[in-house]
């Protein structure tokens, strides 16, 4: 694969993405360019040796996603690198200089003014025991702004969740907004043909 980070794992944590490898850099900033501070939300952007030059064939996308990069500095090793990518990626610094990964801007919702990511409400639920796996979803009408968070939950082997619980957990790392309004316990997800998870059927 293409790769641009590297950390070495231990342990059954959900590891961070680690630091940039050689010749690269990599930028968490916010919808301004702008770099965000020590545990705030933003997207990835890779600068660096790398870079590719962009979509085979697919300019509008190229121009959308290999864009100016705002720190270059010819004279500066660090910052060598006149363009950058826009990953689609939400993630944070860590105090140590790690990067963890949150989810994806397309994966971001807005309930009732506030902005979600569900790739981080989906990361809290999968440190919990009794979950193995997660999808978050919204239903409702966004237009009449009574949308809700539906967490849609595998069980882990002879588990047996309770919503109560799941959401006492969850409010020791999330905002009370970022909690679901619903928990669907399934023993598996209903897959397609192509072996992704079938949304429609949830």
């Amino acid at each position: 694969t293409v790769w641009a980070s590297c950390i070495e794992v231990n342990g059954d944590v959900i590891p961070p993405i680690g630091k940039p490898v050689s010749n690269t850099q990599l930028f968490i900033l916010d919808k301004q360019l702008k770099p965000v501070p020590v545990g705030a939300h933003g997207e990835l952007h890779i600068a660096g040796e790398g870079l590719a030059r962009g979509y085979l064939n697919r300019p509008e996308l190229t121009a959308e996603t290999f864009i100016a990069n705002p720190f270059y500095d010819k004279s500066n090793p660090q910052f060598t690198s006149k363009r950058f990518y826009k990953t689609g990626d939400i993630c944070k610094y860590l105090p140590d200089g790690n990067i963890a990964y949150l989810g994806r801007t397309d994966h971001q919702v807005k309930i009732r003014g506030f902005r979600v990511e569900l790739g981080e409400i989906e990361a809290a639920l999968r440190q919990l025991d009794s979950v193995q796996d997660v999808l978050l979803m919204t239903r409702g009408d966004i237009k009449k702004n009574d949308e809700l968070l539906v967490a849609y939950i595998v069980k882990t082997k002879g588990a047996n969740p309770q919503a109560n619980v799941l959401r006492q957990a969850l409010k020791q790392q999330l905002p009370v907004y970022m909690i679901p309004s619903a928990f669907v316990f399934l023993d598996k997800f209903p897959l397609t043909i192509s072996d992704k998870i079938d949304r429609k059927a949830l």
